[in-house]
């Protein structure tokens, strides 16, 4: 699947917003990806999850984790297509952590699953998540690359959208952003 062919399945699902947006890391931007639009689509969701498994297959890995919300379904449909196991981090207290009996035994290759990275701080939570549990981080797939490359989590990384989205501290913001007003959409 091409850069293009995902931006098309996203603009096809209205997952693709323009506007004025306030992203989970705090930053503004006028687009945002909406992928739980394109993520109710189960044959969007399965062909998203053969190309990143196409990709990560390769490394080798026996189970894929996820920050929930965001990464679940595209997390799950990546394990379902490598026939992975497939466990998730959730938020308890502000902080992502494993719960639900979930363990990852020491040595065990995961690889991490993310729906959208702009900054990395939900995958860099995750892979956290995994070492601390002496697991081993084998690589991080995505849906959508916001920094369009700039985001170095330090393992093979796959995304199937590579885009240069801008971004702006809320003290920075550019007049025409600043005109419209600004909404939320994402999880937080």
């Amino acid at each position: 699947m091409t850069n293009n062919e995902a931006l098309q399945l996203f603009r096809q699902t209205g997952a693709l917003l323009e506007g004025h947006f306030i992203l989970r890391s705090g930053l503004h931007s006028r687009q945002f990806f909406q992928c739980a639009q394109a993520l109710q689509q189960m044959p969007v969701v399965e062909q998203f999850g053969a190309a990143l498994a196409e990709q990560l297959r390769p490394l080798g890995a026996v189970t894929v984790i996820s920050p929930a919300m965001g990464g679940l379904v595209i997390g799950q449909e990546v394990a379902r297509q490598l026939r992975l196991r497939f466990i998730f981090a959730e938020k308890e207290e502000g902080k992502l952590v494993l719960r639900r009996g979930f363990k990852i035994a020491p040595g065990e290759q995961l690889l991490v699953i993310e729906d959208v990275v702009t900054k990395g701080g939900r995958v860099q939570e995750t892979m956290d998540i995994v070492r601390a549990h002496q697991g081993v981080v084998a690589g991080v797939g995505m849906v959508v690359d916001r920094s369009s490359g700039g985001v170095n989590l330090g393992v093979p990384t796959v995304s199937l959208i590579k885009l240069d989205v801008e971004t702006f501290p809320a003290d920075q913001l550019p007049p025409d952003l600043a005109a419209l007003p600004p909404t939320k959409p994402g999880s937080k």
